[in-house]
C-alpha cells in the first residue's frame, strides 16, 4: 500500500513540472484513471487540456493515442476498419487509434454525434465491434476527451449517453499570476540553456 500511494506521489510530481498550478485537477485525472473510468476536461482553447492529457500518459508509462476530432471524422477513423487484403484473398481489420491504453479525444465535441458514439461501447465494454466481430481493447484502457465550449463555432452537444461514461469533468481556467511566473522563468531557463 505504501509503495502504491508513493508511485501515485511520483506521478503528481512529474505532471506537475508540466502543467503548473494545478494540483486539484491532476489528482481528479489521476482518479479518473486509478477508478478505471475515463475524463472529460471542459475548457477554451489554449489552458493546456491536450499538455495534460500527454504529460499524464507519459507519467502513466502508458502507450498513447491521440485522435483530434473533426466535423469529416468517421466512426472507422476511431475504431478501425476492415479491408479486402489481395495477397490472402479476404478481410482484415485494421484496427484505429483507439486500440490504445490511454486515448485522447481531441476536442470530442466539433465531431459529428455518429463518431461521438464510436466510443460508447469502448468506454462502457472495454471492447469494439466491427461487421458483427469483437475486438477486446488493451488494459488498462482510458480516455481523456477535450471538449471547447458550446458558443465555440463549429461545436455539437454531447449527448448524455456520452456524457454518462465520464466519471468526472474538470476544468483549468487560467493559470494564476504566481503559475504564468513559474511558466515563464521555466521557459526563460531552458532557451537559455539551448
Amino acid at each position: 500500500m505504501q509503495t502504491s500511494q508513493l508511485l501515485i506521489q511520483q506521478i503528481l510530481q512529474e505532471t506537475q513540472k508540466v502543467i503548473v498550478g494545478k494540483e486539484t485537477q491532476i489528482k481528479l485525472s489521476l482518479a479518473a484513471f486509478i477508478s478505471g473510468s475515463h475524463l472529460l476536461i471542459e475548457d477554451i482553447p489554449g489552458v493546456g487540456k491536450t499538455t495534460l492529457a500527454k504529460t499524464l500518459s507519459h507519467c502513466l508509462g502508458l502507450e498513447y493515442s491521440r485522435v483530434q476530432f473533426t466535423n469529416d471524422l468517421l466512426p472507422s477513423d476511431v475504431i478501425g476498419v476492415n479491408f479486402y487484403n489481395v495477397k490472402e484473398a479476404s478481410f482484415s481489420f485494421k484496427r484505429g487509434p483507439i486500440f490504445s491504453q490511454f486515448m485522447l479525444a481531441d476536442e470530442i465535441n466539433r465531431a459529428s454525434s455518429k463518431t461521438q458514439s464510436a466510443l460508447l461501447e469502448a468506454m462502457e465494454e472495454k471492447h469494439v465491434s466491427v461487421d458483427g466481430v469483437t475486438y477486446e481493447l488493451p488494459q488498462p484502457f482510458f480516455v481523456c476527451a477535450t471538449k471547447n465550449p458550446f458558443e465555440e463555432v463549429g461545436t455539437y452537444e454531447l449527448p448524455s449517453s456520452q456524457l454518462d461514461r465520464f466519471a468526472i469533468s474538470i476544468s483549468l481556467g487560467y493559470p494564476t499570476k504566481d503559475a504564468e511566473r513559474e511558466i515563464l522563468s521555466a521557459k526563460k531557463s531552458i532557451n537559455s540553456q539551448s
